[in-house]
């Protein structure tokens, strides 16, 4: 399966040891200090963030990366501390459920697999809220992704397929193919899955 259009969720997880080749800092403008591993990107994917960013630059807005690569280990952290943060229980004997719905458990986060990426902007104070989605980066970035491979995973009115609540702020790159079609057919991972049994077989030689 081609790794950039592979449907990651609770029914597709990544194993406990995956860990992306080429993970990349490739100096995207972060709210996250040098050295913070949620800078890092898969090598491909963080070439097309860039490009996605200088576009937005150009016509002066301003996106900011918030958090990309998360690894398993970092997902059990998040998972505990939501659904128990007084507990030292293992995660496994844990509420098989977090209280906080945009926590992921581990393995089901796309972060996991470097072709994620949290976005936000100045005037929402880089915060990961659905009011960035009202701004003029939010609207440009429903407009533009597509064009550098990416989409917006977790669309409104959509929870029932993706089982994430709506996340404006969530881009993951799928190719420029595949993020074409989702863009034209308004279909998510899941139901193009579910509507064509595989994604486009068409990956791309050229960055992004």
């Amino acid at each position: 399966m081609n790794l950039y259009t592979r449907l990651i969720n609770k029914d597709h997880p990544l194993p406990p040891d995956y860990v992306p080749e080429n993970l990349t800092d490739i100096g995207i403008p972060f709210d996250a200090p040098c050295g913070d591993p949620k800078r890092l990107l898969e090598i491909r994917t963080a070439h097309a963030a860039l490009m996605l960013i200088q576009a937005a630059q150009r016509e002066s807005l301003i996106l900011n990366g918030i958090s990309g690569y998360r690894s398993y280990k970092r997902q059990q952290q998040l998972c505990i501390g939501h659904s128990n943060p007084a507990s030292s229980t293992p995660y496994q004997q844990i509420s098989p459920a977090p209280v906080n719905p945009y926590v992921a458990l581990p393995g089901t986060s796309e972060h996991q697999s470097g072709l994620a990426l949290d976005v936000s902007c100045p005037a929402v104070n880089h915060e990961l809220i659905t009011e960035f989605a009202e701004t003029p980066e939010g609207k440009w970035l429903v407009r533009n992704a597509s064009l550098y491979g990416f989409i917006i995973r977790y669309p409104a009115n959509k929870e029932s397929v993706t089982g994430i609540p709506w996340e404006p702020w969530h881009i993951r790159y799928v190719t420029r193919p595949l993020a074409s079609c989702l863009a034209l057919t308004g279909l998510t991972l899941e139901e193009y899955y579910t509507t064509f049994g595989a994604p486009l077989q068409n990956p791309e030689t050229t960055v992004p």
